[in-house]
């Protein structure tokens, strides 16, 4: 039985020439092969600053192949300045390993957020070599502000039902004195009893759009097709408020049934369409929504108080050319009483956090000027197949298993 070389007996040692040897310029297939099933970019760069080698996911993270990265050197293909060049000089100079957290590589030239954990290690067999390994952070920050989202959620349901069982049953006993008063009252103080009933209207009438957030019984769900919901959507927004928009259509059509409501789902769509609608304006002349279909296998979510983690491998896009959603409020988006309209009241798009959450999804925002994109990401349903008979009299795409 053929012994184990002594670096790979050697604690640390293993994982400083690890990287080195799964790259091709070795000749080991089989190590290369593993390499490229990594979920994240790994590169190793020269003595100049080169780039030697590429996994698969660093081609996708910068969008082009190995043999075209390597015709570049790294501070080509990221932020001028950016602290992953300056990390290579350190670890260069110490010969040891460094990590940097949370660090912004997006450029021009790459389309969306490139927010990444940065673990820089030496090549002690190549002299003046480095391994860079790029994590990016945006499903595990899509998390963390989800939970954030649902704790919002349930504390505006706390508020709803407090609005509703303690402010509605006085505001009637207030109302129904102002009116008994009004009977017996002069000219000049039949004008404040009619004041003192319009105010008590308009505050029920915001208890009532405050009561949608308020726990309910479940509602029914069945197997509901996406593109059926998406087509819907569309044909209200066309004869309405997004009638001099145009709508592009790229759906997946294997996509498989969701378990849902299907009046809630519509209800999630039309306020996203109806959002990147009021975005991009009404006097543009280019505007485009954009909806999609796909299928993202590999996002998981752990469910709050549970070991429990559940797949969610459906993503849902709604996206627009609009001036993009400004940076500082990009974070509370999906806040209650978050809006930058000036007639809005700031609960669409957390009613979408909470009817999404309660479908045991996430939703994500990520914009930049002209390119919006809200990400619904959805477990699929794995029912027989009345999926498949629900989607079929619905005309819409089968589902698949």
């Amino acid at each position: 039985m053929t012994s184990a070389p002594a670096d790979a007996r050697t604690p640390g040692r293993a994982s400083e020439r690890a990287p080195e040897r799964a790259f091709g310029a070795l000749g080991d297939t089989s190590a290369t092969a593993v390499l490229n099933s990594l979920p994240h970019s790994v590169v190793v760069v020269g003595p100049n600053g080169e780039i030697a080698d590429a996994n698969t996911a660093a081609e996708h993270f910068f969008d082009m192949s190995a043999p075209f990265l390597r015709r570049y050197k790294l501070r080509d293909l990221v932020p001028f300045g950016s602290p992953v060049l300056s990390l290579i000089e350190q670890v260069r100079r110490r010969g040891a390993a460094v990590n940097e957290y949370k660090v912004d590589l997006a450029t021009p030239r790459m389309s969306g957020e490139r927010i990444v954990d940065l673990h820089v290690a030496p090549v002690p067999e190549r002299p003046g070599h480095v391994v860079v390994m790029l994590q990016l952070r945006s499903i595990a920050d899509k998390m963390d502000r989800q939970l954030t989202h649902r704790g919002a959620a349930r504390s505006v349901t706390a508020l709803a039902a407090m609005l509703a069982h303690e402010i509605k049953n006085p505001l009637s006993g207030i109302r129904g004195a102002a009116q008994l008063l009004e009977q017996a009252a002069s000219d000049d103080d039949r004008i404040l009893t009619r004041l003192i009933c319009d105010e008590a209207d308009r505050i029920v009438k915001l208890v009532d759009r405050m009561e949608v957030f308020a726990d309910k019984p479940p509602v029914d769900r069945e197997p509901v097709n996406i593109h059926v919901v998406l087509e819907h959507v569309k044909r209200l927004a066309q004869t309405g408020f997004a009638r001099h928009i145009r709508f592009v259509e790229d759906y997946d059509p294997s996509l498989p049934a969701i378990l849902g409501n299907r009046d809630q789902l519509v209800q999630v769509f039309l306020n996203l369409v109806k959002n990147a609608a009021e975005a991009i304006g009404p006097n543009a002349t280019d505007g485009e929504i954009q909806l999609t279909t796909a299928f993202r296998p590999g996002v998981r979510l752990s469910l709050p108080g549970s070991k429990t983690r559940v797949s969610l491998p459906l993503e849902f896009c709604v996206k627009d050319n609009g001036p993009g959603v400004p940076e500082d409020l990009r974070p509370h988006l999906f806040e209650p009483f978050m809006t930058t309209k000036p007639t809005g009241s700031g609960l669409g798009l957390a009613l979408v956090a909470k009817i999404i959450g309660d479908h045991g999804g996430i939703v994500e925002c990520e914009s930049q000027p002209r390119r919006t994109s809200f990400s619904v990401l959805m477990p699929m349903y794995k029912g027989d197949d009345a999926g498949r008979d629900s989607a079929d009299r619905r005309g819409g795409p089968a589902p698949r298993g």
